[in-house]
């Protein structure tokens, strides 16, 4: 069989995402018959022997692809493993027969729609930084939003690392004394996001729910449980990272044809007339 590239095998066995794969195998926690692999090295998985933390990978050529809603409840950490024995995202999916991880993250006090999947390739396109897959949130934060912070949030906050974020949708569902609830839809997946985009404009996040991914929507799912995504939905997702992709390719392409500015020419300086002679007195008379 062709060789193919280690990282890209861990993903398709639902070790972990491409990206996690290539940082796991650069701290040297992956070898290949016996020697300590690097990023970007291949082998091939009908004869080379895979371990990864020292346990034996077996390569399965006929897996099934699991794509998983899951509803995350707060208090549950978005990781595979957790060093400090919290409560992971994994705990709720222990009975599905593959080695799931989870397609982006919510933090710990944050609820609503994760997706879970054994498909590299699929998580890789869900997670893709062209943001083609939109994400909804129901946020409630305190003290009551102002117009002014509701507009910063929609027109993009810098955040406390300088990077500004990019225009997203916000609309006001409740308000009161006290707190206003709102909907942001984002296209982007910056680390605790709406939490520093709040922060930044003075106002605290006390809920934070994802209800929908694409054209994933959360709807009656219960607390800890899970379903199967339809093909509709499967579909639907594709094509939104396709889009994504898509458009970013075209921005790119127009930004290199873009013709760049040509200096006009330098104007000559005005030159100084040089002095004519110095005019001579009269011949003093002897």
């Amino acid at each position: 069989m062709a060789l193919e590239r280690i990282q890209k095998i861990m993903s398709e066995q639902g070790l972990c995402s491409r990206r996690a794969a290539e940082q796991i195998i650069a701290e040297g926690r992956v070898k290949v018959n016996g020697h300590v692999a690097a990023v970007g090295d291949k082998m091939d998985p009908d004869r080379d022997v895979l371990h990864v933390d020292g346990e034996r990978i077996y390569i399965d050529k006929e897996q099934k692809m699991y794509y998983l809603a899951l509803y995350k409840p707060r208090g549950y950490v978005t990781t595979v493993s957790d060093e400090l024995g919290r409560r992971t995202v994994m705990d709720l999916v222990a009975d599905v027969p593959a080695r799931l991880y989870p397609v982006g993250r919510l933090d710990k006090d944050s609820e609503g729609l994760l997706l879970m999947t054994n498909d590299g390739a699929f998580a890789n396109a869900m997670m893709h930084p062209s943001g083609g897959i939109s994400k909804l949130y129901r946020v409630t934060v305190q003290p009551r939003a102002t117009e002014q912070q509701v507009l910063q949030l929609s027109s993009g906050v810098v955040l406390d690392d300088g990077t500004k974020t990019l225009p997203c949708t916000v609309n006001v569902v409740v308000d009161e004394p006290g707190r206003t609830v709102m909907e942001i839809t984002l296209k982007e997946g910056k680390n605790r996001e709406i939490r520093r985009m709040c922060e930044a404009v003075g106002l605290e996040v006390v809920r934070l729910k994802r209800n929908a991914e694409g054209v994933v929507k959360l709807g009656m799912l219960a607390p800890g449980k899970y379903r199967e995504l339809t093909k509709q939905e499967l579909a639907g997702l594709r094509a939104a990272a396709a889009k994504g992709r898509a458009q970013t390719r075209s921005a790119a392409a127009a930004k290199a044809a873009r013709p760049k500015a040509v200096a006009g020419p330098v104007k000559a300086r005005a030159k100084t007339p040089a002095a004519g002679p110095r005019a001579r007195g009269p011949k003093r008379q002897g």
